[in-house]
């Protein structure tokens, strides 16, 4: 935990003489005086240290989700994570840097960012990433734009099966650009309506933007959507998961031009929602139309391995209307935590984990739908972690009731009925804890808790 030691009498005297004031409310003088407080603040009388600590403790114990097990997911995943990735992650040269603006004192940062970038590529099965963004929904976003750059076009089809979420950044980032979005309904399958994305794509379309798998956890066949939209010159976005891509086929094996996605998977906590990370790769020939920054790895005269920014499109570094993004920053420590989860879990110990989180939810699901009642939502379409079920009670009476045993039974749909919930299982959960989420769940739904 770290400690505040806040600026001493002394201090704050000094550097108002330095700068010619007073009073603290001398520096408050421009604002109006009705915009101030005139009152002291209403907080408690002060703590020691130890007593705060306690106190703060004693808080964070109250938070819901604390020691919960956790079935909900919808974007964000309670996964293990190694006891060494903090110890590494938590090392002053990392934690404490903000970002390499100068590339030649920043040799280990760099590397970092280009080992992440390797990572991501090779995960994604795409030629080259960046040094990530800020998280998915922003990452996606930006996808968006970045094909409008690409293509010159000005239409993006989103399909509805993409996570709300980030639909709702997307449609943030776009309000004041010319852009048009058209959202793609799902099919009874809960998968793109391959179809509809057939009669509304032209030669105004500058990509298609797909999850994958998407927010119901259903894997969507890229490559037929690929085919299509490269017929019409436009380009696939593919919003992927990245633990279930080590058994999945690669979006770009598939036929993908861009592929982002979010990183709070592989190795940082929930966190109540932040901070995230998110990830973007493509081919090369659309490097110069990415955001954020660019690492590469050289030589100098004397043949030694350097690494250096090869590319940075923003406006702060080049002309103002050559710029990609205003991204200010990629969120290096956290993409730092990713490469660092990776290289401690290896290319067997991650695919373990993503098969792990396949069989657990299969062995959930079939548990759940010997339940009376119990049904699925889009009947046998493959899904990789996460499914959606309707139960023959209202799901937020599931949810509350499960709630008091201890256990996030899952993310409410309303929008598919009642009943719709999205449940997952990753590799935390046990065999047992699994067998007690079907027992309550069917106690639950047959008129109380067996």
């Amino acid at each position: 935990m770290s400690r505040f030691i806040p600026d001493s009498r002394t201090n704050r005297e000094d550097m108002l003489r330095v700068i010619g004031a007073e009073s603290f409310q001398d520096l408050l003088k421009p604002v109006p005086e009705k915009y101030r407080m005139s009152r002291p603040l209403d907080l408690p009388g002060p703590l020691s240290e130890m007593e705060l600590v306690r106190a703060f403790r004693e808080l964070a114990g109250r938070n819901l989700g604390a020691g919960m097990v956790c079935f909900a997911g919808g974007g964000a995943y309670d996964h293990f994570i190694p006891a060494a990735l903090d110890h590494i992650l938590l090392r002053s040269e990392f934690y404490t840097a903000y970002t390499p603006y100068q590339a030649e004192v920043s040799q280990g940062t760099l590397q970092a960012i280009f080992e992440y970038q390797t990572m991501i590529a090779r995960l994604t099965g795409m030629e080259m990433a960046n040094a990530s963004m800020y998280d998915g929904g922003s990452a996606a976003a930006e996808a968006c734009m970045m094909a409008m750059r690409v293509t010159g076009r000005n239409k993006v089809l989103v399909a509805g099966s993409l996570n709300p979420r980030w639909l709702g950044v997307i449609r943030t980032y776009i309000r004041r650009k010319d852009l048009q979005l058209d959202e793609v309904p799902f099919g009874s399958d809960g998968t793109l309506d391959l179809k509809v994305v057939e009669d509304l794509a032209g030669d105004d379309t500058a990509a298609v933007l797909v999850q994958y798998p998407n927010y119901f956890g259903l894997v969507e066949d890229l490559e037929p959507l690929a085919e299509t939209v490269h017929r019409h010159k436009g380009l696939l976005i593919a919003a992927a998961d990245p633990v279930a891509l080590p058994l999945l086929r690669s979006p770009g094996g598939a036929g993908a031009d861009i592929v982002v996605g979010e990183g709070q998977s592989m190795g940082i906590p929930l966190s109540y929602g932040g901070p995230y990370v998110g990830f973007m790769a493509s081919t090369v020939k659309l490097a110069r139309k990415m955001p954020g920054r660019i690492i590469g790895r050289t030589e100098d005269r004397a043949g030694q391995t350097g690494y250096v920014m090869t590319l940075q499109t923003r406006e702060q570094h080049i002309r103002r209307e050559k710029a990609t993004s205003n991204i200010c920053s990629n969120q290096a420590l956290m993409a730092l935590a990713n490469t660092v989860y990776l290289s401690l879990m290896g290319e067997e110990g991650f695919r373990e984990v993503s098969s792990q989180c396949y069989h657990r939810s299969h062995y959930l699901e079939e548990g759940l739908m010997e339940i009376p009642g119990v049904s699925r939502m889009f009947g046998d379409t493959p899904f990789f972690r996460e499914f959606v079920l309707s139960f023959p009670v209202p799901a937020e009476e599931l949810r509350g009731r499960m709630l008091d045993e201890g256990i996030l039974a899952g993310v409410l749909l309303p929008e598919l009925g009642e009943g719709a919930m999205l449940i997952t299982a990753t590799e935390k959960i046990n065999r047992s804890q699994l067998d007690d989420y079907v027992r309550l769940s069917s106690g639950i739904c047959r008129g109380g808790v067996s």
